[in-house]
């Protein structure tokens, strides 16, 4: 089964050749070696680059172990280069370029002085003839010390999880159940090559035990709090769309498990699961006062599946994957999301003004563009619609303010202007919330 992930194809044709190293980045296992080695190089080819100019290394492999030590890299880079010739240009795939580790600068007497893949990329940006592409499954690999050495050269692409649009045009079964399916199982690509229950969330559950969790733990160098890491992610996976913070968490932990930790400690464990490309967090925004509001905060999955299988699948509240699925589509259509809170004055039963909060689920920013998102299951009598456009009436600018609803609806607009349409349409179609 093929899935063009086209989104991300245009981005590397856009970016082929701009002197810069391209950085494909995104959780494991979600396509970003696919769209590079199979995807991008068959366009290259197609495009008339012979393949004896594409030079691959994937360094995940054991095979390619001895490579990831910078200096033995560089060697067999710059060799595998020489074979094509200076006046050729080279196209050079490298996947998980995290793997590569610093090692003492040999040439120089000094403990501190080392070597990394940013050195031997830095290296092979000065070839003439060479087009440099790397993937790396965890972003501590672009944190802002690895940037500042990059000295502007790296151009991230950040690969998801499919969208539901993709997972729709590959959904073989009756398109009808598509949106549960995805709503049940994500959009991990191997995931759709899978007939069973029991082989995807089998599939799902080990990508935790065997490879993200593992890499969170060795990237980290944690060797003592493995079921600490464990038990967060699972009170996470709980919450999805509820607000936390990391003094909440460690409550939790010594009320629920006995547990004492520091606040400080689940917010650096938290960091680790974000930069793993696992979670996403979103801050809120406060409309009217335009300011941020530090704590508490918003958790969400990379993957809806994923953090439907960490909890065996037993928790299964729409409302809150519903929210999780509309968070990964703003993203992947690379808005930056807030969580709005909008402050209002009332008076109470006794008369006296009390001042309120009431909350936007997302606020979506993409340039001078902006929107304020709610999402409802259902808007199925008057109370649930008052309910859900509370908030949105009380923002006096005049960006475009909509409710998504599970149920398929005709797309309207009531007399404050509000669209209201089913989450299917927004999904499929990135022009549907301007309608």
């Amino acid at each position: 089964m093929v899935i063009g992930r086209e989104r991300y194809l245009n981005k590397l044709i856009s970016k082929k050749e701009n002197g810069l190293i391209k950085v494909i980045t995104g959780i494991r296992r979600c396509g970003k070696s696919y769209l590079l080695f199979e995807i991008y190089r068959n366009w290259l080819i197609s495009s008339g680059v012979p393949e004896s100019h594409i030079i691959e290394l994937a360094l995940d492999e054991i095979a390619n172990a001895k490579y990831r030590n910078p200096i033995e890299l560089d060697r067999y880079l710059r060799a595998r280069i020489n074979e094509v010739g200076d006046s050729e240009m080279c196209y050079l795939f490298i996947d998980e370029i995290q793997k590569v580790s610093d090692v003492q600068n040999p040439y120089i007497d000094d403990k501190n002085a080392k070597i990394g893949f940013v050195d031997v990329l830095l290296g092979l940006m000065k070839l003439k003839n060479v087009d440099l592409y790397v993937t790396g499954s965890n972003s501590k690999m672009l944190s802002s010390d690895i940037l500042t050495e990059f000295r502007g050269r790296g151009d991230e692409i950040r690969v998801n999880p499919l969208t539901y649009k993709e997972f729709y045009s590959a959904y073989q079964d009756d398109k009808r159940y598509a949106l549960s399916g995805y709503f049940t199982y994500g959009g991990m690509p191997l995931v759709m090559s899978m007939k069973t229950h029991e082989d995807k969330s089998k599939y799902l559950r080990d990508l935790f035990s065997r490879t993200y969790m593992s890499d969170v733990l060795e990237h980290n160098s944690i060797s003592n709090d493995q079921f600490v890491l464990e038990d967060l992610l699972n009170i996470v996976s709980s919450s999805i769309g509820s607000l936390t913070n990391p003094s909440k968490l460690a409550r939790t932990f010594q009320s629920a498990k006995n547990v004492s930790i520091k606040s400080s400690t689940i917010a650096r464990y938290l960091d680790f699961f974000v930069d793993a490309f696992i979670l996403n967090k979103a801050y809120r925004y406060d409309i009217k006062g335009k300011k941020y509001i530090e704590t508490p905060l918003k958790y969400y999955f990379t993957d809806i599946g994923l953090r439907n299988a960490r909890l065996n699948f037993r928790q299964q509240e729409e409302s809150h994957i519903m929210e999780n699925v509309i968070y990964n589509e703003l993203f992947a259509r690379e808005f930056d999301i807030d969580v709005g809170v909008v402050e209002y004055n009332h008076k109470d039963m006794n008369g006296s003004s009390v001042r309120s909060q009431l909350e936007i689920d997302f606020v979506a920013n993409k340039g001078s563009r902006r929107y304020y998102i709610q999402s409802a299951l259902t808007i199925s009598d008057e109370k649930k619609e008052q309910q859900e456009r509370s908030s949105l009436v009380r923002i006096d600018d005049s960006f475009k303010k909509i409710v998504l609803v599970k149920d398929s609806i005709v797309p309207w607009h009531d007399e404050q202007g509000i669209l209201y349409e089913g989450i299917e349409d927004f999904l499929l179609d990135e022009q549907a919330i301007d309608f």
